[in-house]
């Protein structure tokens, strides 16, 4: 009975109001997940003498946390949309057998993570900007986190199966149970137990641990509708082939986030120093407030799209398409209102440096101009990956950062006496030319790949 009411709420229940019943608690989930890394930061920053020193070099991890998340996309995300078209057509026993396939993946890819990561820690983050003075911080941070990859690659990488069988809150509480576990953990093992940044990714890698065990007790209970079963613990070409091929596309976009940090700090650090690169880890976060959020908003048109998609119901896929659309465009903008408004509240939440307050206020402005156009951009690109078009998808990831963004960090210096900020206007640039290119593309595809499927009116 739940099964069929889960399902059949997808392909005829009101569009507005499931997109928000999905959405919200996805939104929720990704604000809460960002918590995970924010507080560490906000805490980080604000240890007493070297607050400013440390946040710069917990900064300096995040291009390998970005490769991290990169493996759990490549190991759920594409097989969630898969699942959920399966079960559009009713196919229950093969949307299980690709989110097991998944869950597999996602154990072998944290195993070789570890060990790789956990080994080349302190040549990578040197690698990746660290200088003498925030390199022992860094790599105090990186190899106690790294520990907890596959408690990373479980969460990440599983709950997006929860999501997509229509099951948002549950999704939403196991980002939010590790989040307030992470949120009381940190201070104790910062301050209290005077652990410093070892406290900090200690208190991470426990919460992380507990979001894992609560989405894996959910997907082997009775309440979800796709099961975890003994019977599928094998790993079939046939099955993870096509989940991999789609999770590409994501996977790309998150670990170009890597390689894109890596070209950002590596720059910022020859023509600003470790204060540029301390404004730059102050920026990181405030994005992940424009961009979680927005991966949150698609998570909720993702499901309706993909179910709809395999059920032959075109307006219901075009309906939920500009739902998220509108939803997504409309707070990008509003971020970015935000942004050139009162650059230095942001900057002030994680530093009680001054300078450092002030120089991150004034990057703020300057990466933060374009970050209006990532609605469109995120909004068509996550569209793409709903309707199973994995090639489509695959090239627009490319787009922005390694074709756009990555060349202009390296090119825009040479064109202004200010080198830093030939390196941070890279960002804004690329982003209008990306989404305004992506949303072109899309809309001239929507219409071709609707056209391809079985028309079923069903009104709402």
């Amino acid at each position: 009975m739940q099964e069929n009411t889960q399902t059949n709420e997808m392909g005829t229940g009101s569009i507005p109001k499931l997109f928000f019943k999905l959405a919200i608690p996805a939104v929720v989930a990704q604000v809460v997940n960002l918590l995970y890394n924010i507080v560490d930061r906000i805490y980080i920053g604000h240890i007493p003498e070297v607050g400013a020193t440390a946040l710069t070099g917990v900064g300096l991890f995040n291009a390998m946390l970005m490769l991290i998340t990169a493996f759990s996309m490549l190991g759920g995300a594409g097989g969630a949309p898969l699942a959920a078209i399966e079960l559009g057509k009713n196919d229950n026993e093969k949307a299980e057998k690709i989110m097991t396939n998944s869950f597999l993946l996602l154990i072998v890819f944290s195993a070789i993570l570890t060990v790789v990561l956990y080994i080349f820690a302190p040549n990578l983050l040197t690698l990746f900007g660290a200088s003498e003075v925030t390199l022992p911080y860094a790599v105090d941070y990186a190899r106690i986190y790294i520990l907890g990859t596959v408690f990373v690659l479980i969460v990440t990488g599983m709950t997006p199966f929860v999501t997509t069988q229509g099951f948002a809150k549950v999704a939403m509480m196991t980002t939010v149970i590790g989040a307030v576990i992470n949120i009381i953990l940190d201070p104790i093992f910062i301050f209290v137990f005077d652990m410093g940044v070892k406290g900090a990714a200690t208190a991470t890698v426990l919460s992380q641990a507990v979001g894992a065990l609560w989405v894996l007790r959910f997907l082997t209970g009775n309440k979800t509708i796709l099961k975890l079963r003994k019977e599928n613990m094998k790993l079939d070409p046939k099955i993870f082939g096509p989940s991999l091929a789609l999770g590409i596309s994501p996977f790309i976009m998150v670990s170009t986030e890597s390689l894109l940090s890596i070209s950002f700090t590596t720059s910022l650090a020859k023509y600003g120093g470790d204060i540029a690169v301390g404004a730059m880890t102050i920026i990181t976060s405030i994005n992940m407030l424009v961009t979680m959020p927005l991966q949150g908003f698609t998570q909720g048109g993702q499901p309706i799209m993909s179910y709809n998609y395999g059920a032959g119901n075109v307006d219901r896929v075009k309906k939920a398409f500009f739902m998220q659309f509108g939803v997504c465009v409309g707070y990008a903008s509003l971020f970015w209102g935000l942004c050139m408004l009162v650059p230095n509240v942001f900057a002030g939440i994680f530093t009680t440096d001054v300078a450092l307050a002030e120089y991150g206020a004034w990057a703020i402005r300057i990466y933060m101009a374009g970050i209006f156009s990532v609605g469109f951009q995120l909004s068509c690109q996550q569209s793409f990956m709903a309707l199973g078009q994995a090639a489509i998808s695959l090239v627009m990831a490319f787009l922005r950062k390694l074709i756009l963004l990555i060349p202009l960090i390296f090119i825009l210096p040479n064109f202004f006496a200010d080198k830093v900020f030939g390196v941070f206007v890279a960002e804004p640039v690329s982003d209008i030319v990306a989404a305004a290119i992506t949303t072109i593309v899309f809309f001239t595809q929507f219409k071709k790949i609707m056209g391809k499927i079985n028309t079923t009116q069903i009104s709402e």
